[in-house]
């Protein structure tokens, strides 16, 4: 059960940080790779449900570990934190790439000629050793090792040669961390459409060393053949974020894309009430919504005692509720984390014009972390990541 492995509470995950911080340096860059299966010991951190849902931020988490950790003893978990800001940076840029994405998967449901084929691999029964058992772990977690995620979607597109935007899909429908830029950019790299022709093969040799010899899968592919790519990446500037007029009365909207409100705003905004959205709608399957539904209420305590102020839980998040939320409270603005692209995003999209109708303007305020990283990802990782230290040390004076 999702609740069993990740409680869904800021004091778990920093707990949870705290567990692992010791570890971050070596432990962490010789055994990130390995995965002994989901109830055992493991190098990695479990981090990225709480950092998904921004329960707690990734600078949080990457000023804790160096304080115990130099940033050359601690780079390859740093680098690992700063991919997921890496690809929500890039996506910004090419939303086009997370819209085609979603029209592909409906264009793909409907054509693929064999459903079988699809039924089988997501139920776990293709007979390949070790991709039937993340099938069905990924299903009854939630979760899987990120090595053991590469390996799925290998085999998924070139030894089963299915659609790798329905493989995305299933990830979508089922983790409890999935979210539309770490998740979609993830399988596009391994197919070679990311990176333009370099693919990530599973091999035979490779999954037995990093499992401990628990699976040796036999006749995988041994050719990448990259599928063919229909979309057009179309690139623009990371969007403007707005100022936050912090003498206005507003009303403060939590959503899955950022429930840690009172680390970015503080005292610096005149919040009269809050709302905290549980919405099913914004998210892509059963596990994340579970854990959703319990973040929220423990977002909602924390937000209540934060900015002393009603705070409720709405499960359907629609924007007559919020007008009516906002005038009820004498707000006469809507302040929210800026949410990247995504699900939620699209839906404070439909809702921007019905609110300025109403002269509550929806306010999306973005972190300094997304602010000062999200612009270089113009390009692949390794030039990114040249700029690393010199942004962790501008951000820490």
């Amino acid at each position: 059960m999702v609740s069993d492995v990740f409680p869904a509470s800021r004091n778990a995950a920093l707990a949870r940080l705290a567990q692992f911080i010791p570890g971050a340096g070596q432990n962490y860059a010789f055994g990130r790779n390995t995965d002994m299966g989901p109830e055992q010991p493991s190098a990695v951190s479990k981090l990225s449900p709480y950092l998904r849902y921004r329960m707690i931020t990734e600078q949080e988490v990457v000023q804790a570990v160096l304080e115990q950790h130099s940033l050359t003893a601690a780079e390859k978990f740093i680098q690992e934190i700063l991919w997921r800001t890496y690809w929500k940076g890039w996506l910004e840029m090419r939303p086009s790439v997370w819209t085609q994405f979603q029209k592909e998967c409906d264009r793909q449901r409907d054509s693929f000629p064999n459903a079988r084929a699809i039924r089988n691999a997501e139920a776990g029964q293709t007979g390949i050793e070790g991709f039937d058992d993340w099938a069905r772990e990924l299903v009854e977690t939630g979760y899987l090792h990120n090595h053991a995620r590469m390996w799925f979607a290998s085999i998924w597109i070139f030894t089963l040669r299915l659609p790798w935007a329905l493989g995305a899909d299933f990830f979508l429908r089922h983790l409890v961390d999935a979210d539309a830029a770490s998740n979609t950019l993830s399988w596009r790299w391994v197919a070679g459409l990311q990176t333009g022709g370099k693919t990530y093969l599973a091999t035979t040799d490779n999954i037995a060393r990093y499992t401990g010899g628990r699976f040796a899968p036999k006749g995988l592919a041994t050719v990448a053949v990259i599928p063919p790519d229909l979309t057009v990446v179309n690139q623009r500037p990371v969007p403007f974020a707005a100022q936050l007029d912090r003498e206005k009365p507003a009303l403060l909207l939590v959503t899955p894309d950022d429930m840690n409100p009172e680390s970015l705003f503080g005292t610096r905004a005149e919040i009269k009430a809050a709302v905290v959205a549980a919405d099913p709608a914004t998210l892509w399957g059963d596990n994340a919504r579970v854990f959703v539904a319990s973040a929220s209420r423990d977002a909602a305590e924390r937000v209540s005692t934060a900015f002393q102020c009603p705070t409720d839980i709405l499960n359907t998040l629609n924007v007559e509720t919020l007008i009516t939320q906002a005038k009820e409270a004498g707000a006469e603005q809507i302040i929210t984390p800026y949410a990247p692209v995504g699900s939620v995003a699209e839906l404070l999209a439909e809702f921007a014009p019905r609110l300025e109708q109403e002269g509550i303007p929806m306010i999306q305020i973005r972190r300094r972390w997304d602010e000062k990283f999200w612009p270089h990802a113009t390009k692949g990782f390794f030039p990114f990541k040249e700029k690393i230290p010199k942004i962790l040390s501008d951000m820490s004076s």
